[in-house]
């Protein structure tokens, strides 16, 4: 887990609507930007240029197919993220259970 992949990816998911974009891409096998244009209140221009973004930080690819272009989650993009979160999780079910125990010690006082 390197601090500049974790930085990749949160800096690519911080943005509200490249996360939109994501999220859309993740509730499909595969999706094109008209389609990802369609209904965002967003321009197809802005669309690729979110979409650039997210291939950058690993977290999508691209199949290009004629004229058409779909996109698809590569889920081993949220790895680095994953990784950075197991690690806080870690650290906080143990800060928790240290309380746990303190609480019950001063409960029986």
């Amino acid at each position: 887990m390197t601090e500049a992949a974790i930085n990749i990816v949160m800096r690519a998911l911080a943005d509200p609507t490249r996360r939109a974009v994501f999220e859309r891409i993740t509730q499909s096998d595969e999706i094109t930007v008209a389609e990802l244009t369609r209904g965002s209140g967003v321009t197809q221009g802005a669309v690729s240029q979110h979409l650039k973004t997210l291939r950058q930080a690993g977290l999508v690819t691209e199949r290009p197919d004629g004229r058409n272009v779909y996109y698809r989650v590569q889920p081993e993009g949220l790895e680095p993220l994953f990784d950075w979160m197991s690690h806080y999780g870690v650290f906080w079910r143990e800060r928790f259970a240290a309380l746990r125990t303190l609480l019950k010690e001063i409960d029986h006082e």
